[in-house]
């Protein structure tokens, strides 16, 4: 075990480095909310993935193989949710953010509904289940004790959760907000339109052989 959680770790963070949808709703989150708000998100990411981790270690992979139609249903209702998400950001595109004469934001959302979308976002890629369950089955021995498991789903969440961590952080400073504004309804049409790319393509994933 020693030699296999370092390993995990390195492939666990190079999948959270990757650009999917969790990297552009925290990033449009630390732009557009506040960096509070980001933060809440990547920890509703975290959560959503150590949900995710410890799922796999009980071998949801193979429970997708005994019922295929469970994995079918995950995956269209996590299309289904990154369309719905990338039809919002393009919809409110061309709105203005309300920002003072002193450049703070607008007023934040709950931070309820910031976790609750950074959960839900986390969790409608139900591929994220099988990464997760394909890593650890290369790499955790057969047959490890509990107790030498028990940290791999933490492992996964502070990796997961301190690397969006990073992101709201370095998206929030004033500067990239300024960009941001100054290109903000082409920004946010480039990010609806890959989210709602990224959920057609789990949708088209049902209908092809």
């Amino acid at each position: 075990m020693s030699v296999a959680i370092p390993a995990i770790a390195l492939a666990i963070a190079m999948g959270a480095v990757s650009p999917g949808p969790s990297f552009l709703v925290v990033a449009r989150t630390a732009l557009a909310i506040s960096r509070e708000d980001a933060l809440v998100v990547a920890l509703g990411m975290g959560f959503g993935a150590i949900g995710f981790a410890v799922l796999a270690l009980f071998g949801l992979l193979l429970v997708f193989a005994a019922v295929p139609l469970l994995y079918l249903l995950m995956k269209a209702a996590g299309g289904a949710y990154l369309c719905h998400m990338g039809y919002r950001i393009w919809r409110d595109a061309p709105k203005p953010l309300a920002i003072d004469a002193s450049g703070e934001k607008g007023a934040p959302r709950t931070r309820w509904r910031s976790f609750s979308i950074g959960f839900a976002t986390q969790i409608s890629n139900p591929k994220t289940a099988v990464v997760y369950t394909t890593v650890f089955a290369s790499l955790l021995p057969p047959g490890a004790p509990w107790q030498s498991v028990w940290p791999v789903p933490l492992l996964v969440f502070f990796i997961e959760a301190g690397w969006y961590c990073v992101v709201g952080v370095a998206l929030s400073a004033a500067a990239a907000r300024a960009r941001y504004l100054a290109s903000k309804v082409w920004l946010d049409r480039a990010a609806g339109a890959v989210m709602t790319a990224l959920g057609l393509k789990l949708l088209a994933d049902l209908l092809l052989p």
